[in-house]
């Protein structure tokens, strides 16, 4: 492999990064509804299941009709186990996304700072 060839892949691959981040970057609003969500929503559907479990007529409803109340029951119960679960994951998934735009950040700055000195040391135009 020549050096220009060697040259050029290395080219291709920061540009190759570069368009995934940007990727990235565009997908993140997405993602970060997806988290919001999982703060909102999940609470929501745990509380509402919650009031329903614990509410008197509840109680009726299970005595009367037996097996609509345990499917009920357990509709409920499942309800609440993929809230939490949702509810970690939009937690988990905001807290990664918030600690890769940082690193994203100190990439760009880094970038920034090795184009500037690349370009003053060889007497180039800034774009």
């Amino acid at each position: 492999m020549s050096e220009d060839e060697i040259e050029s892949s290395r080219f291709d691959v920061l540009d190759l990064m570069d368009s995934f981040i940007k990727k990235i970057l565009e997908i993140r609003k997405i993602l970060l509804g997806v988290s919001i969500s999982g703060f909102i929503l999940a609470p929501f559907a745990i509380g509402l299941s919650i009031f329903l479990l614990t509410h008197p007529h509840f109680f009726l409803v299970l005595e009367r009709e037996y097996e609509f109340g345990i499917a009920l029951s357990i509709l409920l119960g499942v309800i609440i186990a993929i809230s939490v679960g949702w509810m970690i994951t939009g937690i988990r998934q905001y807290q990664t996304l918030k600690s890769w735009d940082k690193k994203y950040q100190e990439y760009q700055q880094q970038k920034d700072d090795i184009d500037k000195k690349i370009a003053s040391q060889y007497g180039l135009d800034q774009d």
